[in-house]
């Protein structure tokens, strides 16, 4: 049985909600995802201990072994982001996790990666947890 834990290490006392597990359970059957929402400076802290990346990321995502893996979203910089993506920041929030959750999965960025964004961002946007 799939899980996801939701931890907040923002100043903000509330994230969004969404169908997190449902995504995970159709994505990765019987694996465990940690989200965990990130300020700016936990973000680039992050990419540049993971990936040697000086720049404040808007999601990171990696296995942490077996059927395990955690996805880091910024909140701040994906706020700033989500309008040259076309998206309200909800929906890109959503759309990260979606996109991280493929990495984790094994897929990389391409055509194939970008329908199923959107096929799964369309079928879990409205859907809250």
């Amino acid at each position: 049985m799939s899980g996801v834990s939701i931890k907040n290490l923002t100043r903000r006392n509330s994230v969004p909600r969404f169908a997190y597990k449902e995504i995970v359970e159709s994505v990765l059957p019987d694996w465990n995802i940690s989200l965990v929402f990130v300020g700016p400076a936990q973000a680039r802290k992050l990419n540049e201990q993971m990936r040697g990346k000086t720049y404040v990321p808007n999601v990171l995502s990696y296995t942490l072994g077996g059927e395990s893996g955690e996805i880091i979203i910024c909140l701040n910089e994906a706020e700033k982001q989500a309008f040259s993506y076309d998206m309200s920041a909800r929906t890109f929030i959503l759309y990260l996790f979606i996109h991280g959750v493929l990495h984790i999965k094994g897929w990389v960025h391409g055509v194939r990666m970008e329908r199923c964004e959107r096929n799964l961002l369309a079928r879990y946007e409205t859907t809250h947890s």
